[in-house]
């Protein structure tokens, strides 16, 4: 039997094609959606198109100060989640020792659990300690998952790192903080960026655990759950989507670039 290897190729052509599709449509119909003159239901193709709902959204306050309170989060939980998730991938990646794998197993734990779970956790954990609900325990409780993604990613990179790196470093007369400085964290670096843009992503769109810990807080994403609640003005929540999507366009196209000849890096390097 004779494999066709055009056959196969068409195969997965269209296989991608069909993938974008699913992942895409969805995001031009909430662009689409946003210049309708339809306020409370979705008929398609839209019975006309008008720019006042960006007019209302850009004079609306209570959108801003919850967009303004989930950046302050996002940037705060990843910058903990990226401090604390790269120190613990550098502690536990080169050490054997009894219960290591029980620690990685907690590491994970937050980010493995239904969010449900981790919000009644931290929710009680609060309770008992007599933690006031605030901007600082929902910073807290993003950090405990975000953590965790800054971590896989750091040790995925440690583990094709050579070691040899680190022992040239230190034959050449490098100290332990220079070698950390010039060798390690330059290799580390597009992984930690990576890590870090997920967890931002995480922070910035979560709703489960911020509403276990948010108390009379409200951030973007249970604004918008809020909105959708409601059948009033369901534009309103599309325009507010767009300009998401065109300020988290920015950070991505940029780590793109930063991270476009990472891998080559790597391959000389070894």
């Amino acid at each position: 039997m004779r494999y066709n290897i055009n056959k196969a190729s068409w195969n997965l052509k269209i296989g991608a094609i069909v993938g974008l599709l699913f992942l895409h449509i969805p995001l031009l119909l909430i662009i689409l959606y946003a210049f309708t003159t339809e306020d409370k239901s979705y008929q398609f193709p839209p019975p006309g198109y008008t720019l006042k709902w960006f007019k209302i959204v850009l004079g609306r306050e209570d959108i801003w100060q919850a967009v303004g309170l989930s950046l302050r989060i996002a940037i705060i939980s990843t910058l903990m989640a990226i401090i604390l998730g790269t120190l613990a991938a550098a502690a536990l990646f080169k050490k054997n020792f009894f219960g290591k794998e029980s620690i990685t197993l907690l590491i994970i734990l937050p980010i493995a659990l239904p969010g449900i779970i981790t919000g009644i956790s931290l929710r009680s954990a609060y309770s008992v300690a007599g933690i006031p609900f605030s901007t600082l325990t929902i910073i807290i409780g993003h950090a405990t998952f975000c953590m965790v993604v800054v971590y896989n990613n750091v040790v995925a990179r440690l583990r094709r790192t050579s070691p040899n790196l680190v022992q040239a470093s230190m034959d050449l007369g490098a100290n332990s903080f220079q070698t950390f400085y010039f060798v390690i964290l330059p290799n580390l670096g597009s992984a930690i960026l990576a890590g870090g843009m997920l967890a931002f992503a995480l922070s910035f769109d979560e709703v489960i655990v911020t509403t276990f810990t948010a108390g009379q807080q409200t951030t973007l994403p249970i604004w918008m759950l809020n909105e959708l609640i409601r059948p009033r003005q369901r534009p309103i929540t599309n325009v507010v989507a767009v300009f998401i999507i065109c300020i988290t366009f920015i950070p991505i196209l940029y780590a793109s670039y930063m991270t476009r000849n990472t891998s080559d890096a790597q391959d000389s390097l070894k």
